[in-house]
């Protein structure tokens, strides 16, 4: 049993600064923050899960499965991710491409101790507490003065695919495009740096403070971070309500008022990105329906704009009921990878891009979040992220656009560059 204890915060932006400095000392942190970002389906403003008292950590083989056995088990808060490499779980793929980075294809915990805030108002949940922890525990947190950093060199980010092989790439995909073979898929490239010695911490507040993203996340298993500024959802469970959010459209963003909104009008009526988001929007239907209740797939918003510090991008929202016979975990693996990260049809683009990525995707383009007690839950796209090893001290973050039979080489290069300035920033 969780002991649940509720406390009245006066300054909500620095407890949430206090919290996650104070949750460094330990082993496994999940810190998610929504930052204060106006949408239909939040469900909190930040949420810190810390010290695991159970954990599951497992390749891709049977995956599912084990999460599955996991959560129903536990019946508790899990905490964790899946790698986009759990697709080998799903379907008959490989996954040979380079990895720098050697995460586990799959890990959560339960944690045993959680905050949730949301305005003012923090819900503190510990399990096997002891006399006077948790009010222990908040003393010190408030106690917590602003941290200085010690300032280190930047890291040196080494591009993984030039321009002039990302051009040739493209065109291939293009002609499977010709062929039949798919008819969008989502292409990605590394960017990643050797022998680097980064401040996780730090690297996550500068590019949170510069993305100001919904579903941004701190991740930490032992020496294994994920510094994550995503302003994508992957899926929800709310009750029998499952809600997908997927992204496909992209545009700038301009300090000239003027410039902005004509970006934004811009992205708005482009026959291009519609057909994008369009496209993933149909796929993503077609994933929810295979655990809906018949009739209950709807679109609720089709090509929405919304806009972000960094870009404005095209969003659409999906909902189902998910059918009795289903559980939270079936939801999952029926949709995963989601079709933002792969394109249509799912299983042959994602054999082309295995063949021509030059990097093993791993925790880039999976997803990270969390199950609740009654199996609901919530997880987010992992792009617009900085993954590191501090243990081999590799750095990486891998960025991608869709390839469709309008694409046009270099300016899907144009827009990789784009999602890659926010953490060419941070780590430079």
């Amino acid at each position: 049993m969780r002991v649940s204890i509720h406390k009245n915060i006066t300054n909500p932006e620095l407890f949430k600064e206090q919290l996650l400095n104070w949750a460094q000392q330990f082993r496994e942190v999940v810190f998610l923050d929504s930052n204060s970002y106006p949408q239909q389906y939040s469900s909190f403003d930040c949420l810190l899960a810390v010290d695991a008292f159970t954990s599951l950590k497992t390749d891709y083989y049977n995956a599912f499965e084990d999460l599955k056995q996991y959560q129903q088990n536990t019946k508790d808060w899990l905490f964790g991710y899946l790698s986009y490499d759990l697709k080998n779980d799903i379907e008959n793929l490989q996954s040979n491409n380079l990895d720098g980075l050697h995460f586990p294809d799959l890990f959560f915990f339960q944690p045993k101790k959680i905050f949730i805030l949301k305005g003012n108002q923090l819900e503190v949940l510990y399990l096997m507490l002891c006399d006077d922890e948790l009010e222990e525990d908040f003393e010190e947190i408030i106690k917590i003065q602003d941290e200085t950093f010690v300032t280190l060199s930047g890291v040196e980010v080494q591009q993984r695919i030039s321009k002039d092989l990302y051009i040739e790439k493209v065109n291939k995909m293009l002609e499977h495009i010709h062929m039949g073979d798919m008819y969008e898929a989502n292409f990605c490239m590394e960017f990643y740096a050797e022998n680097a010695i980064i401040n996780p911490l730090e690297k996550f507040q500068k590019l949170n403070e510069i993305s100001k993203a919904p579903f941004s996340a701190f991740f930490k298993n032992y020496k294994q971070y994920l510094l994550s500024a995503s302003p994508e959802r992957y899926l929800k469970k709310l009750g029998d309500k499952i809600i997908s959010q997927p992204i496909k459209g992209t545009s700038k963003r301009f300090e000239d008022p003027i410039e902005d909104e004509k970006s934004k009008s811009i992205l708005v009526s482009d026959e291009k990105e519609r057909a994008e988001n369009i496209m993933i929007t149909d796929l993503v239907r077609n994933d929810l329906s295979h655990t809906a209740q018949k009739g209950s797939v709807e679109v609720e918003e089709l090509c929405g704009i919304y806009s972000f510090l960094q870009v404005h991008q095209m969003i659409s929202t999906v909902t189902s009921k998910l059918d009795f016979q289903y559980s939270a975990v079936d939801a999952l693996r029926t949709t995963f990878p989601m079709g933002s990260m792969t394109g249509a049809p799912k299983i042959s683009v994602m054999q082309i891009v295995e063949n021509l990525e030059e990097t093993k995707r791993g925790l880039y383009s999976g997803a990270v979040g969390y199950f609740t007690p009654e199996g609901d839950f919530d997880f987010n796209v992992v792009i617009r992220s900085i993954l590191y090893n501090q243990e081999n001290k590799y750095v990486s973050f891998s960025v991608g656009s869709a390839i469709t039979a309008q694409s046009v080489p270099e300016k899907e290069y144009e827009e990789c560059l784009l999602k890659a300035k926010a953490m060419h920033e941070v780590l430079q």
